[in-house]
């Protein structure tokens, strides 16, 4: 939320209204985005709410402040103030997952899992998980956890889409072995995996988050150059148009539906900037499957 300035106020709200009344409870946020905006909203929000219905998971380690060299890491001093910020901001007397947001070479990692532990015991969080991890550092962190008796991690949050899936080589072996849950971000790619690009067009503008980096000239300059001249990338635009249409689907509900058909996968991480995509992205989820022929198409190392 507030990011690029598009959901503020009664938007959001109108957007999480209509998330709650279809059934949705899973709420992802963090200490940084939109610099706490976003914790703001959701807390703003949450407050009309019944708080036990909501799983709400928040994060730490990613600087909120620019212009505090302590505002980022993951030492006692700076995931304590971090919680402390969160909780004030969602409104809420504990969050129920959070989430380391980096991995901290500065900070002694038994330090790091110590503080977690302490803050789960004091009730202020319920859950503990990490994000942005490889396959050596999450192993590395559940076995000290477990040698030192600490509070075991339930779940990596981690960028997988049908694009992206580096991480089947280590950490979702890892999550599969020691029981995480994998939770997706970016799981339709920045709008790659939505179907609303087209070959030899560039993105426009307003088409959604691509367009909008292109015209700002930010790093996806360089990622949509090597994706719209890929091959691959389009055959599988090709076939996810394909799938898409003998189910009556939308190419990125199919994107999300392979997500979600995949066992290790608790939820996946969405964003929206409309009731309509909000609608989209929530039908993914009910009243249909793919295929296990559809979904071996893209099987790989799952």
């Amino acid at each position: 939320f507030d990011n690029q300035n598009q959901l503020e106020g009664e938007k959001a709200f109108e957007i999480l209204n209509r998330f709650a009344e279809v059934g949705g409870n899973f709420i992802d946020t963090s200490n940084n985005y939109s610099y706490g905006k976003s914790e703001e909203i959701v807390g703003n929000w949450l407050s009309s709410q019944k708080r036990d219905r909501f799983v709400i998971a928040t994060k730490c380690g990613v600087p909120s402040d620019m212009t505090n060299v302590n505002s980022g890491g993951l030492s006692r001093k700076n995931i304590v103030q971090t919680v402390e910020g969160s909780l004030k901001r969602l409104q809420t007397d504990y969050v129920d997952l959070l989430q380391t947001h980096i991995w901290d070479v500065a900070t002694p990692i038994e330090e790091t899992l110590r503080t977690l532990d302490d803050l789960v015991r004091s009730g202020k969080v319920r859950y503990i998980g990490c994000s942005n991890v490889c396959g050596w550092q999450l192993q590395k962190i559940l076995c000290l956890s477990k040698s030192l008796g600490l509070t075991d991690f339930v779940s990596l949050q981690q960028q997988y889409n049908l694009l992206t899936r580096s991480s089947e080589l280590e950490e979702i072996q890892v999550c599969r072995n020691e029981g995480l849950g994998l939770i997706p971000f970016s799981a339709l790619k920045n709008g790659l995996l939505t179907g609303k690009y087209k070959r030899d067009k560039t993105p426009e503008a307003s088409q959604g988050r691509v367009g909008f980096m292109l015209g700002s000239g930010s790093f996806m300059l360089d990622s949509w150059s090597t994706y719209s001249n890929d091959e691959k990338f389009w055959n599988i635009q090709d076939k996810l148009t394909s799938i898409a249409g003998k189910h009556s689907k939308t190419v990125a509900q199919v994107s999300l539906r392979w997500l979600l058909q995949k066992e290790i996968v608790p939820s996946v991480i969405i964003g929206v900037t409309s009731l309509k995509q909000l609608e989209e992205n929530v039908e993914a989820a009910i009243g249909w499957e793919l295929t296990e022929g559809e979904v071996g198409n893209y099987k790989g190392n799952q």
